[in-house]
């Protein structure tokens, strides 16, 4: 498959979290397909700041191995691509918080998503039907269990 025809796909934190150690419940499958799209070079992943700063947060609230962490962010570093938000997906997420949307990080992932053209895979029901209920494009969105679905066999 070539370059231009792989998958490129902004991951939420939920997926980024065990590769810095944090365990997340129900997730496993998900991170099956990953690696097997990641493998056969039909994805490329993606991660942000916000990612990190989220991901950060939820380590500084539990107890963590510093070199389990440590090595878990230079894998991220180097085997993911980092997409910056731009001043267009700033501004929207701003708006979509002032909506009402209380999550400013998950905002900041979806308009970063839409605004660089990368496929956002989420688990979040809540920003997706927030997002549905406003009218928002979430063309964008993929869902973890319609990932699973369409992907999972292949």
């Amino acid at each position: 498959m070539s370059y231009s025809a792989r998958f490129r796909i902004l991951l939420d934190s939920t997926y980024i979290l065990p590769i810095v150690g944090v365990e997340v419940e129900g997730i496993e499958e998900a991170l099956v397909v990953l690696k097997k799209l990641r493998r056969k070079r039909r994805a490329e992943f993606y991660y942000t700041p916000f990612n990190i700063l989220e991901v950060l947060g939820k380590i500084a609230r539990v107890e963590y191995d510093r070199d389990v962490v440590a090595t878990g962010l230079s894998i991220i570093e180097e085997e993911f691509k980092q997409a910056y938000p731009t001043v267009e997906g700033y501004v929207k997420a701003l708006n979509l918080k002032k909506r009402g949307f209380r999550d400013l990080i998950d905002l900041l992932l979806y308009t970063t998503s839409l605004t660089r053209g990368l496929l956002f895979l989420t688990r979040d029901d809540e920003l997706i039907e927030f997002l549905e209920k406003e009218g928002e494009e979430r063309g964008n969105i993929i869902h973890e269990g319609d990932f699973l679905k369409k992907y999972s066999t292949n």
